[in-house]
């Protein structure tokens, strides 16, 4: 089901998979954490900051996109329902829009700033947030991401930029 701007709790996996998270961190040894502010990312940094003894800083520009008339469907009903639309969120064409919600290039432009934010703080920082906010962080510095299913949920992925790009690894 496509969440979006939807604010549910975590599930027990949610909460296992930060525990995992918190675990990870600690090994990475993160200095900051940088939240969304919706209600999964600030549980899951809750979470990890008890591992890492460093208290969460939220960043509303993390938020995960506003998916409009998406959210609550299914991937399948999307996908079957509106396949060109669907094929040009797949593949983050820079001019997508969710219908009734908010285009990719307006993730990509909030996105942006708030990594300019946490590029000032403590590092290395890690930040919870949402597939289409990493997806829109790729496309920030130039790298076409995946499509969001191919994105790792519930785990690290380390993310690094500079003035040469952005490059991930799991």
């Amino acid at each position: 089901m496509i969440l979006g701007r939807r604010d549910p709790s975590l599930s027990e996996l949610g909460r296992e998979q930060a525990t995992r998270l918190g675990m990870a961190a600690v090994q990475a040894g993160a200095a900051s954490i940088w939240t969304s502010p919706m209600r999964r990312a600030r549980e899951t940094a809750a979470i990890v900051a008890a591992a890492v003894g460093v208290a969460p800083e939220v960043l509303d520009e993390l938020s995960e996109s506003d998916r409009g008339d998406w959210e609550g469907q299914t991937v399948e009903h999307i996908a079957a329902a509106q396949p060109e639309l669907f094929a040009a969120f797949e593949a983050a064409d820079p001019e997508f829009a969710f219908p009734g919600g908010e285009s990719l290039a307006e993730q990509v432009r909030r996105t942006r700033a708030a990594l300019g934010v946490v590029a000032a703080g403590l590092k290395p920082a890690l930040v919870v947030a949402h597939a289409g906010t990493i997806r829109a962080a790729l496309l920030a510095f130039g790298q076409r991401p995946p499509p969001e299913r191919a994105l790792p949920h519930g785990e690290l992925v380390v993310f690094t930029w500079s003035a040469a790009g952005a490059q991930t690894s799991g």
